[in-house]
C-alpha cells in the first residue's frame, strides 16, 4: 500500500496569522505561481494579473487577510522571514500606487480593489479553498493557473501529478494509527523515535533537531509576545486582548526580564489546580491573539489552532519537569505524527471538516505528545489522541465576521485543557479495554465532516456568525 510521506516540518510551518488555509496557503500559492512564471520564462512579459477567490476563501477572505497574503506572495515575500510590522505599509504602497512588483523584479499595474475578486457564490469541486491567477501577457497570450489551499498551509496546484520516483521512501511507512503501533511494537521504539527514524530519510538527525528547536523558538516567542501586548484585536470587532491582563494578574508583581525568567516566575506561583488552569488558558489565548493580529505563528496543525500545542507544551515545561531540549523535541515529534495521521485519514481543513479538523486535531496531537512525555505507553499515547478527538467530534467552524477571533481564540484554551484531561485519562487507563480506536475516531471525524452542512465549514454563513448581533466598526 502506498503512503504519503509527511515530515514534521510539513505539519509545523512558520508563517503569519491569522489562518493557515486562508492566509499562509494563498501566500504560498502566489509564490508557487511566481515559480511557474519563472520556469516558463515569462515573468517579464506579464502585462496584468487578476486573482479569483472561490468558496470559503471568498466568504471569509477579508477577515482572514487572504487578499493581503496573495499580494505579499506575488511580491515574492517569504512568510517565514517577512517582518510582519511592515505589512500595513506594504499594502498601503500597493493600494496607493496601484502597482505591484512581481517577485521583486517586474512592476505591473495592479489595483487590489479591482484585480482581486471575491466570488462569494462560486466554489470549485476539489476543495472549497480555491484561487485562480489569470494572466495577460504583452504578446497578447493569456493563461490561468488554479491552486487549492487544503489546510495547514498545504497547497496543491490543479493538474499536478506527483512523480512517485521522487517520493521519499520512509523506513517506517505510516498511513494509520494501526501502522504506527505496528512499527512501535515491531521495533520496541516509542512514537517519537519512530518519527525521528523517518525524518532521517530527509536529513541528518542533527538538522532535524535544529529545525524542531527553531519551531519551538517561534512558538515560545509568540506566546511570550502575546502575554505582553495590550489593546484590541484588528478587524472591527474590537475584541480586547486578555493574555496581557491575565499574565499580569497571575504573576502578582513577580519580576522577570525575558522568557526564561518569566517561566521561572510562573513556576514560583506554585501548582494549585486553578492556578495551572489559568496559565494554560493564558498561554493559548496569547498565541491566538498574536495569530489574530497578523503575528508570526506556527501552524499546529493550523493557524486557527496554533495555541493548543504551545500551551500544553508550556504546561509540561513549567509544571511537569519538561524543560529539557530532548523532552521538547520528543513532544513535538510525537504531536506531528498524530497530525499526519489525521491529515491522511480525514482532513485538517476547517473548510472541509469544521473546527473538529483544527482544534480537535490539535488537541489530539497535544494529548498524544504529553502522554508519551509523561511516561505513557505507545497504546496509551494513541488512546489519549482518540479521547481528545472523540470529544471534539462535530465541532463547527462559524467565525463571527470571518475573523479568527470569536469563538476561535477561546477554543484554543478548551482544546488545550481537553488535551491535558485526555492525557490523564489515558495514563490512568488500560488501552486493552478501550472500545474506540484512534483510527475509528478519525474515520468518524471524516464521516461527520462529509455530513456537516457547508455553512458550518468556515463560511460565516451559520452558527455564531449569524446569531450574534455584533456590529463591525471597521469591516
Amino acid at each position: 500500500m502506498s503512503h504519503e510521506a509527511i515530515s514534521v516540518f510539513d505539519m509545523f510551518k512558520i508563517g503569519v496569522g491569522p489562518s493557515s488555509s486562508h492566509t499562509l496557503g494563498p501566500w504560498k500559492a502566489a509564490l508557487l505561481f511566481l515559480v511557474s512564471l519563472e520556469e516558463k520564462k515569462i515573468l517579464q512579459q506579464v502585462k496584468n494579473i487578476e486573482v479569483l477567490l472561490y468558496g470559503s476563501l471568498a466568504k471569509t477572505g477579508v477577515g482572514h487577510g487572504t487578499s493581503i497574503a496573495v499580494q505579499l506572495g506575488l511580491c515574492g515575500e517569504d512568510p517565514v522571514t517577512f517582518d510582519v510590522k511592515n505589512i500595513a505599509a506594504k499594502m498601503d504602497d500597493i493600494s496607493n500606487m496601484k502597482k505591484i512588483v512581481l517577485n521583486g523584479r517586474h512592476e505591473i499595474d495592479f489595483d487590489p480593489q479591482e484585480d482581486i475578486e471575491f466570488l462569494f457564490t462560486e466554489s470549485l469541486p476539489f476543495h472549497p479553498n480555491a484561487l485562480t491567477f489569470l494572466v495577460n501577457l504583452t504578446n497578447g497570450d493569456a493563461f490561468a493557473e488554479t491552486y487549492y489551499s487544503i489546510g495547514g498551509g498545504f497547497v496543491i496546484k490543479e493538474g499536478f501529478i506527483k512523480d512517485e520516483k521522487k517520493e521519499i521512501i520512509l523506513p517506517f511507512p505510516i498511513n494509520t494509527a494501526a501502522d504506527l503501533l505496528h512499527w512501535c511494537i515491531r521495533t520496541g521504539m516509542n512514537i517519537s523515535e519512530v518519527v525521528m527514524e523517518n525524518e532521517n530519510a530527509w536529513r541528518p538527525e542533527d538538522d532535524t533537531k535544529k529545525g524542531v528547536r527553531a519551531i519551538w523558538k517561534v512558538m515560545k516567542e509568540c506566546m511570550y509576545r502575546g502575554c505582553h501586548t495590550q489593546g484590541n484585536l484588528p478587524g472591527g470587532l474590537l475584541v480586547k486582548r486578555r493574555g496581557f491582563d491575565l499574565n499580569k494578574k497571575l504573576l502578582q508583581q513577580r519580576s522577570y526580564h525575558d522568557y526564561e525568567s518569566w517561566t521561572e516566575a510562573i513556576r514560583q506561583g506554585g501548582n494549585d489546580f486553578k492556578y495551572i488552569l489559568d496559565w494554560v488558558s493564558c498561554f493559548a489565548l496569547a498565541v491566538n491573539e498574536e495569530n489574530a493580529s497578523f503575528g508570526r505563528v506556527v501552524t499546529a496543525p493550523t493557524n486557527g489552532a496554533a495555541g493548543v500545542i504551545p500551551a500544553v507544551l508550556q504546561y509540561y515545561i513549567i509544571f511537569c519537569d519538561g524543560n529539557t531540549e530532548d523532552k521538547i523535541i520528543r513532544f513535538l515529534l510525537t504531536a506531528s505524527e498524530v497530525g499526519c495521521i489525521f491529515k491522511k485519514g480525514a482532513t485538517i481543513s476547517a473548510a472541509m471538516g469544521g473546527c473538529q479538523a483544527e482544534i480537535g486535531v490539535s488537541s489530539a496531537m497535544a494529548a498524544a505528545a504529553l502522554t508519551e512525555c509523561m511516561g505513557g505507553t505507545q497504546k496509551q499515547t494513541l488512546m489519549a489522541a482518540e479521547i481528545a478527538m472523540e470529544h471534539h467530534l462535530g465541532l463547527t467552524c462559524d467565525p463571527i465576521a470571518g475573523l479568527v477571533q470569536i469563538p476561535c481564540i477561546e477554543r484554543n484554551t478548551m482544546g488545550a485543557i481537553k488535551a491535558i484531561t485526555a492525557c490523564q485519562l489515558a495514563l490512568q487507563s488500560s488501552p486493552d479495554y478501550a472500545k474506540v480506536s484512534l483510527d475509528g475516531v478519525i474515520k468518524t471525524m471524516w464521516d461527520t465532516a462529509l455530513d456537516m452542512n457547508s455553512k458550518y465549514k468556515e463560511t460565516s454563513d451559520g452558527g455564531l456568525a449569524i446569531n450574534i448581533p455584533i456590529s463591525l466598526s471597521e469591516c
